[in-house]
């Protein structure tokens, strides 16, 4: 067996406390921090979470691993673990002490009772298919368990550190944090380690702040930090991007995190125009995926016709770029050949459908209605979003499509998701746009390569039929890629604990954390 990680929670605190120190911030005041969402997202709780409530919920409900401010997993409720040499087996030593309250001692058997439950809970989510390989959680000892993978899954840890996976026993969690509501604000005040049964930290009062979240609309957010009422800005996505040119330099600091996930266009109905896979292509072959983000000047960002991200661990280069010999205009000439056949093979009934919906006052309903080819795309609101839309429907012009913005209530015959990965590999990707999600169109096939893979005993097997699954869901033509997608943080330049990282995860603890 080999050692994986082994530190002691109360090392920790006092290792993240000292790292600060160097930062030079040595007052004790609050930190004023932001998240772009709705008001009752910090007090949100189920097994779908928006940016708030990922964070509120990771603050106050550790799981058995954690992210620090770098996206790197450390220990929480275990402070060390081993892996088997065959992967297929994680042992966890529990940390010395308590869960908060009533609920009493810290054991495995509290512990593997508070995971069952967790792993119940996202059952039904694309979190409970990445968390499907755990075969069972068995108690070893006092303070040991052991999760039993079907395969090994080399990401399991990142996984253990989702804020979803966060455990509660008998109603009461381990930390790190308390959160008090104050109206629409959520005041988080990091545990002291004794009141955890943990060894006393000196003067951890003075070493420590609170957090004050508030979660604001994108423009009230920005607002807020230019007018000095927030240290920190979280959640940034791209229709509240252009926002940020309001910024001056001297405030403060746009943030990027370096993520990869889904962003693209997810086909919603096989109805009209979009029942054919063919068809569902001409829209992807229509799209210029560089000029569509080149308004919002993100150096860096690379374009992508990719399902599943290039260049992840695990990637053996089957799967390339589509259409890599065909220019832009090359592929709207093949585009627009095929809207144009179903034009003419639908004439009659189109002209038909729109007439009868302009004669009840309706308009068009469905990609199939007319006169003429339409298709409403979801967007989330916001300026970015309005860019996003106006590059989109240019594109799909060029080849006889007029787009039409979908209401807020609607889903849309096409919607935007913009989704960041857990972990990178090529299952998170799929299992994202997995049949069982019930969100738009899928693929049944690919559903059932990703079955197969997660069956298999030998990982080069297993890798191929991920691609063959990515393969299967590339030419069903139901997600339309554009690339990664993008975050941003605004961050004042005396904030401590914060840093980007590939998850776009920014916890709280860090940012409570003073130096001495």
């Amino acid at each position: 067996m080999a050692v994986v990680r082994s530190l002691a929670r109360g090392a920790l605190v006092a290792a993240c406390a000292a790292t600060l120190a160097a930062c030079g911030r040595t007052d004790s005041s609050q930190l004023d921090l932001v998240v772009i969402g709705s008001p009752e997202d910090p007090f949100q709780t189920g097994a779908r979470l928006s940016t708030a409530g990922s964070l509120a919920t990771a603050s106050t409900n550790e799981g058995l691993v954690s992210f620090d401010e770098q996206g790197r997993v450390v220990p929480a409720l275990a402070d060390r673990w081993i892996v088997t040499d065959d992967g297929q087996s994680y042992i966890f030593r529990l940390r010395d002490g308590d869960w908060l309250g009533d609920a009493g001692e810290l054991t495995a058997r509290s512990a593997k009772t508070a995971f069952d439950a967790a792993l119940k809970k996202v059952r039904g989510t694309p979190l409970g298919l990445d968390v499907a390989p755990i075969e069972e959680v068995v108690v070893r000892a006092g303070r040991v368990i052991e999760i039993r993978l079907a395969h090994p899954m080399p990401n399991l840890l990142q996984l253990l550190a989702q804020p979803e996976l966060g455990l509660r026993y008998d109603g009461e969690s381990g930390g790190p944090m308390t959160m008090t509501p104050e109206g629409d604000r959520a005041i988080f005040v990091p545990i002291a380690p004794s009141v955890l049964g943990l060894p006393e930290i000196e003067d951890w009062e003075t070493r420590t702040r609170a957090v004050v979240m508030s979660a604001l609309p994108g423009d009230a957010a920005i607002k807020a930090f230019n007018d000095g009422e927030a240290d920190l800005v979280l959640g940034g996505r791209i229709e509240d991007f252009p926002r940020t040119s309001s910024v001056g330099i001297l405030r403060g600091t746009i943030q990027l995190d370096p993520v990869t996930g889904l962003f693209g266009l997810q086909v919603m109905n096989d109805e009209g125009f979009l029942a054919e896979a063919v068809n569902r292509e001409a829209l992807a072959l229509a799209l210029d995926r560089s000029a569509l983000i080149a308004p919002f000047g993100l150096g860096g960002w690379a374009p992508s016709t990719r399902i599943v991200a290039p260049g992840l661990e695990g990637d053996i280069g089957t799967i390339g770029e589509r259409w890599p010999e065909q220019s832009l205009e090359d592929r709207r000439r093949v585009a627009a050949a095929r809207v144009a056949l179903w034009r003419a093979t639908r004439g009659d009934e189109t002209e038909d459908e729109g007439e009868a919906a302009s004669a009840a006052g309706k308009p068009p309903t469905d990609a199939s209605a007319g006169p003429g080819l339409r298709l409403s795309v979801w967007l989330p609101d916001g300026p970015g979003a309005d860019i996003l839309f106006r590059g989109i429907a240019g594109d799909l012009a060029t080849i006889g499509i007029t787009a039409e913005r979908a209401g807020p209530e609607e889903d849309g015959d096409l919607r935007l998701v913009d989704s960041v990965a857990r972990y990178p590999r090529a299952s998170w990707f799929l299992n994202r746009l997995a049949c069982v999600n019930k969100q738009g169109l899928c693929s049944k096939e690919a559903d059932a390569r990703v079955g197969e893979a997660a069956d298999a005993t030998d990982e080069a097997d297993r890798t191929a039929l991920l691609a063959e699954a990515e393969a299967e869901l590339t030419a069903a033509n139901v997600f339309i890629p554009f690339g990664p997608p993008i975050r941003w943080s605004l961050v004042r330049g005396d904030v401590d604990g914060f840093a980007t990282n590939p998850w776009g995860w920014h916890p709280l603890m860090p940012l409570a954390m003073l130096p001495r």
